[in-house]
C-alpha cells in the first residue's frame, strides 16, 4: 500500500472549509488544546493520557450531545448520541507517545495500533451491524 501525504486542506471534505467557527469557539479550542498539551505526560500510562484526550474532546466539541468513553477493548469511542446506548460513530486507538513501534507513521502503516483499529471497526460494522460508523479513505 502506498501512503500519500495530504495537507489538512486537501484531506478535508470541501464542505468543512465553508464552516466558519465563532471567535468564542476558537478561544475555547485554544484554551482546551493548551490544557491538553500541558497535561500530557510521556512518563504517564496510556490510560492517563487517553483520559486527558477524552476530556479535551468532551470539553471542546462533543458534550452534551455525544457520549465519549471506552467500549469493550476500544480506547475511546464517540457515540452518535448522548449516552452509551447510542451506536458508536468514531473509534480512537491511543498509544503512549513513547510507544513508537505500535503506532503508524509515514514509513510504516503495518503497526499494531492500525491492526487493532481495523479489528474494532470490523466488529462494529459486521458483528454489531452498526451502519452509522463509517470509514474515511
Amino acid at each position: 500500500m502506498q501512503l500519500t501525504l495530504l495537507s489538512p486542506r486537501k484531506s478535508l471534505n470541501k464542505a468543512y472549509l465553508k464552516v466558519k467557527p465563532s471567535r468564542i469557539e476558537i478561544e475555547l479550542f485554544k484554551k482546551n488544546l493548551i490544557g491538553l498539551l500541558d497535561d500530557l505526560d510521556e512518563t504517564e500510562s496510556e490510560e492517563h493520557n487517553k483520559n486527558d484526550l477524552g476530556d479535551f474532546l468532551k470539553n471542546t466539541f462533543y458534550h452534551p450531545k455525544f457520549y465519549i468513553n471506552t467500549k469493550d477493548r476500544t480506547d475511546l469511542v464517540i457515540h452518535n448520541g448522548p449516552d452509551s446506548r447510542s451506536p458508536p460513530a468514531v473509534l480512537i486507538e491511543a498509544k503512549k507517545s513513547s510507544n513508537k513501534t505500535e503506532m503508524i507513521n509515514t514509513d510504516n502503516l503495518n503497526a499494531k495500533a492500525f491492526h487493532e483499529l481495523i479489528l474494532y471497526y470490523l466488529r462494529e460494522r459486521i458483528t454489531n451491524h452498526n451502519l452509522e460508523i463509517t470509514s474515511v479513505y
